[in-house]
């Protein structure tokens, strides 16, 4: 299976819009003449339209040079991640490493064809002085049927996909495309094959507690495939989703049947039960590393950066395992539809802006208790991280009001950011400061020298000390009156 980063942008124009020269685009020499391709793609979906919802689009096509399954997941209009895999003649179905990127998405359920789209296409390409392809451009015509519904439509687009190019190639082309009369087109041929659909399941979110939940449910799932597969951002991306998904529904737990909240919050804390050491272990690793390589030679007594690359890749080996199994169980897909339930069902109450800012008020409040007593307790460390994830909350319940409140929200949310940030290097301390400890033990059993762990374990120690002022400094800048006056209205 071949992951290739697509960016590309897409336009639409008016009846008789021509392609116009785009030399002299940013570092553009040359338009190729143009090559055509029949594109013919089966789109596949579950029943409701959850991959298209979740911005997933797995697709069979013939035609042109990557014909094949695909997989592509992100928005249109932006970078999104595509999965390649070869096609068979008798192929029953997609293959089995596509389906489990989509299970998530897919919610565990039936896949089946959905919509097709056939194209013909005129490709160029637009290269540079020395011959090299910077971006492919691509008239396309398209002819798209709902599989279901029958709908059928057709219309013309550009597509613009970069190649060896950046984004200052994509903006001028845009330019040059705009004014000859182009317009950007935010979604993707398989949504707009199927917009009579998707606006039928999908009515959205009618209020913003739900609308947030919404929000992070599908951050969830957009992560899934790079998680599976490692990446440190994606486990980190879907570890914070899982937070915000927690205090969400703990923040604003009346709004739901209470004992439904807090099963899938239990459900939530177990997910991030698994993330959670897959997470802290990339973190860890890369902070131990750095600091072994700021080190003099001199210092650097024994094989100490060896020892502890083995020890986190063997630690982080078991972790990715045990979370993989969880994201491929019936409980986890089984959670994300309890999420539908609570994003897109009934509530228990009515969540007006009072109600909400209530909410948001109490949990800046609770924060603030916690910073307190953890200062005036002399800056004890259990007590410092039960203040940093009251902030997280507090931080999240204020995201929620922010589309409504504006900027005096967006800058309360920057200072909350700030703290907890400085709240969390003191935290990683803590784990560095443990962890070398644990290494310096194995070591001496080893029968080597631990100088440097102890050495490691001082730096660490120190710079914990050294955040305290800025601790307390960001906790002032988040409390000034001007930053938290809109909080009281």
């Amino acid at each position: 299976m071949a992951t290739v980063v697509e960016r590309e942008r897409k336009y639409s124009g008016d009846e008789g819009f021509r392609l116009p020269d785009l030399t002299g685009c940013g570092g553009v020499v040359t338009m190729s003449d143009a090559t055509a391709h029949d594109l013919d793609a089966v789109y596949l979906d579950t029943p409701d339209l959850r991959l298209a919802r979740g911005r997933c689009a797995l697709r069979r096509r013939s035609g042109g040079p990557d014909a094949g399954w695909h997989l592509k997941t992100g928005a249109a209009g932006g970078a999104r991640t595509e999965y390649q895999f070869p096609a068979g003649p008798d192929d029953a179905g997609p293959p089995a490493e596509l389906v489990a990127l989509v299970r998530a998405a897919a919610r565990g359920g039936p896949l089946a064809p959905a919509a097709r789209v056939r194209t013909r296409r005129r490709e160029r390409r637009l290269l540079d002085g020395a011959g090299r392809i910077l971006a492919e451009v691509a008239e396309d015509s398209v002819e798209a049927e709902d599989l279901v519904s029958g709908e059928r439509q057709a219309w013309h687009e550009l597509e613009v996909e970069l190649v060896d190019g950046d984004e200052a190639l994509l903006d001028a082309v845009q330019d040059r495309l705009r004014a000859a009369g182009a317009r950007p087109v935010p979604v993707s041929k398989s949504h707009r094959a199927l917009a009579g659909r998707l606006a039928a399941a999908d009515p959205g979110p009618t209020d913003p507690v739900r609308a947030h939940l919404a929000t992070q449910r599908d951050a969830l799932i957009a992560r899934h495939p790079g998680v599976l597969d490692g990446d440190p951002d994606a486990v980190h991306d879907m570890r914070v989703a899982v937070r915000r998904l927690r205090s969400t529904l703990r923040t604003f737990r009346g709004l739901w049947d209470r004992r439904e909240g807090e099963e899938v919050r239990a459900e939530l804390r177990r997910l991030g039960g698994r993330l959670g050491p897959v997470r802290d272990v990339q973190v860890l690793a890369a902070r131990l590393d750095a600091a072994v390589r700021a080190e003099p030679d001199e210092l650097v007594l024994g094989p100490v950066a060896a020892r502890l690359a083995e020890r986190f890749a063997a630690e982080l080996a078991t972790a990715l395992d045990e979370l993989r199994a969880a994201l491929d169980s019936d409980r986890y897909t089984a959670l994300l539809r309890r999420l539908d339930g609570l994003a897109e069902g009934p509530t228990a109450r009515r969540a007006d802006e009072r109600w909400i800012a209530r909410r948001v008020r109490r949990a800046v409040t609770r924060a603030d208790r916690r910073l307190d007593r953890a200062l005036a307790a002399g800056g004890e460390d259990v007590a410092l991280h039960e203040a940093r994830k009251a902030y997280k909350r507090a931080r999240y319940a204020v995201e929620v009001r922010e589309p409504a409140v504006g900027k005096p929200a967006t800058r309360l949310r920057r200072r909350l950011k700030r703290l907890q940030d400085e709240l969390g290097a003191h935290q990683d301390s803590v784990v560095a400061r443990d962890a070398l400890r644990r290494a310096a033990l194995a070591a001496y059993a080893d029968g080597e020298n631990t100088f440097t762990y102890g050495l490691l374990h001082a730096r660490q120690a120190d710079s914990a000390e050294r955040d305290v002022p800025a601790l307390r400094q960001a906790a002032r800048r988040a409390r000034r009156r001007e930053v938290r006056r809109w909080l009281t209205r």
